[in-house]
């Protein structure tokens, strides 16, 4: 098969998805989550567009699985003071609530999350090209960090309760929320990435506003009356729209306590800034990436360009843990690189069923 025929093969037609893919409608999200209520919106939306292809009257097009509101600076800020209502500089209901009871919370959200698995799992495949087995373990993978962000709580809950003795001073240690969060995560693990920022900032007693990416927004949408049962009025408040609009004027209004941003150093680096007190911002980023491989003259030369291929290559490369820079030994190299290009020549490449 010639590389033009591989490429055509890639165009589908609609009766040809297999069933057990197939979206059951478009996902047009008419909703936000803001101050407790799902606020309707009725301004203008961005269109969502699979990079699945298929054929039509009027030839080759990309699928339309849905769309999501493209909000405002004012929507963005009515959030923001949303979240910082909630947090009452840390006399909400929220930060001021038990640990114990903090978990029950995140344990009913997790409940609610695990319902909407199918639909998020085809909504990741169908958003973002992501392979359906490899979909179905972001998920899986996000639940299980969930319930082991809630066992770490445990613990230092469990080391705050005791006394430390230095220098004759008898003192106890705990941790305590840091404020309003904004939270926004990357396009090619939108659940996964996200959450891992997303829900530590919750389980500790901040409030929060969240930002889904450009790419791996809707999939976040079947989720939301999760998020507004399970967590009280303010807590979690999500933001829609372009971020160089909206993202802006949240950072200037110096009410964001804290950032998490996975994603480029410029971006990070343009956003602290716009703070009006930039000393005072904590930020938890994970930026620019630049993992490395070494293989020794003494590697299992096999194996080492098995691990490359997978480390450098897996979800097309789109990972922020992907080998970036492989340093081989002189000796090996030559042979190193014939292997190389041998084991990536046999990757297939198809659609994510």
């Amino acid at each position: 098969m010639t590389f033009q025929e591989k490429l055509d093969h890639l165009i589908i037609e609609k009766n040809t998805i297999p069933e057990a893919f197939v979206l059951p409608a478009l996902i047009d999200q008419k909703s936000y989550l803001s101050d407790g209520e799902l606020i309707t919106w009725d301004g203008p939306t961005h269109e969502v567009f699979s990079p699945i292809c298929m054929q039509t009257p009027n030839g080759i097009e990309r699928i339309k699985i849905g769309s999501y509101p493209i909000c405002t600076e004012k929507e963005a800020k009515i959030a923001l003071d949303a979240a910082c209502k909630a947090y009452n500089d840390g006399r909400g209901e929220w930060p001021t609530m038990s640990v114990s009871e903090r978990i029950k919370c995140v344990e009913n959200f997790i409940t609610k999350m695990l319902e909407q698995k199918p639909i998020v799992v085809k909504l990741l495949m169908w958003e973002i090209g992501k392979t359906y087995a490899d979909s179905e373990k972001e998920f899986d993978r996000t639940v299980v960090y969930i319930y082991a962000t809630i066992e770490a709580l445990k613990d230092i809950d469990r080391d705050s309760s005791r006394f430390t003795i230095e220098q004759g001073i008898v003192a106890q240690i705990r941790r305590s929320p840091l404020g309003v969060v904004l939270c926004m995560g990357p396009f090619n693990y939108p659940l996964n990435e996200t959450f891992t920022t997303l829900i530590p900032a919750i389980i500790m007693g901040n409030t929060l506003l969240f930002k889904a990416p450009k790419h791996g927004t809707l999939l976040h949408y079947p989720m939301l009356e999760a998020f507004k049962s399970c967590f009280p009025k303010g807590v979690v408040n999500t933001i829609y729209g372009r971020g160089n609009v909206i993202i802006p004027a949240l950072m200037e209004s110096g009410k964001i306590n804290v950032l998490t941003l996975i994603g480029s150093s410029k971006v990070a680096n343009q956003l602290k800034k716009l703070h009006p007190k930039v000393n005072r911002l904590r930020a938890i980023l994970g930026l620019d990436a630049k993992n490395a491989a070494i293989v020794s003259k003494d590697a299992d030369i096999n194996l080492a360009v098995k691990e490359t291929v997978l480390g450098s290559l897996s979800f097309n490369g789109q990972r922020c843990t992907a080998l970036k820079t492989i340093f081989v030994h002189q000796s090996i190299a030559l042979e190193f690189i014939e292997l190389l290009k041998e084991q990536v020549a046999k990757l297939q490449f198809g659609l994510p069923w």
